[in-house]
């Protein structure tokens, strides 16, 4: 018990088909101080023991969902399925957050954001809205001011740029798979530049 950071409450409420419990600290770490009440979780896989990572207010993880790091889940968001928040990202408001997705960095998933899917909102991506995720040659995702294709993240504007420029990238600009490629991404621009509250 001398390593533990938290423990469930017998305090409980139900959430769709689980049961989740309210955890409460047992030392100091971050912002938060021995005996606060946080949110809610499943069962202790979905939160470390380690790091400052933290459940507060009203927020919900649970299923295989995993919270570790530094990474904190506040208000009253949602994270589910085998969604992971990790390194320093914060995710709160409304948010929702499910599937498979990622939440790394320091990125913040906010507001009415919807994640989901295999989605991944890593660096200094801000996610206010639905973030759209689809597949061709690569996963691509796009949030409130990133788009993220294959490992490569870069803000619209940078993108657009990439496009217009002849950077040399590992997928040769004179290929059928460059073609796929740069149609995705001038297709997820205009995406965003007609619809941005996608």
């Amino acid at each position: 018990m001398e390593n533990l950071k938290y423990i469930l409450t017998q305090e409980s409420i139900q959430f769709g088909d689980s049961t989740l419990y309210r955890i409460k600290a047992l030392k100091d770490f971050g912002d938060v101080k021995a005996g606060d009440l946080g949110g809610y979780i499943e069962k202790e896989l979905n939160l470390s023991q380690e790091g400052k990572c933290w459940v507060h207010s009203e927020a919900k993880v649970c299923h295989y969902a995993w919270v570790c790091d530094n990474a904190r889940v506040r208000d009253y968001a949602v994270v589910s399925g085998y969604a992971w928040v990790c390194d320093y990202a914060v995710v709160g408001d409304y948010a929702v957050v499910l599937g498979n997705s990622v939440i790394s960095y320091y990125a913040v998933v906010c507001g009415n954001a919807w994640v989901s899917g295999n989605a991944v909102v890593r660096d200094n991506a801000i996610a206010t809205k639905k973030v759209i995720t689809f597949r061709n040659i690569y996963t691509l995702t796009m949030t409130d001011n990133h788009i993220r294709y294959g490992c490569i993240q870069k803000t619209i504007e940078e993108w657009k740029l990439f496009l217009d420029s002849n950077e040399v990238i590992e997928t040769k600009r004179d290929t059928d798979k460059f073609k796929v490629v740069e149609s995705t991404l001038r297709k997820a621009i205009s995406i965003w530049e007609n619809n941005k509250d996608y």
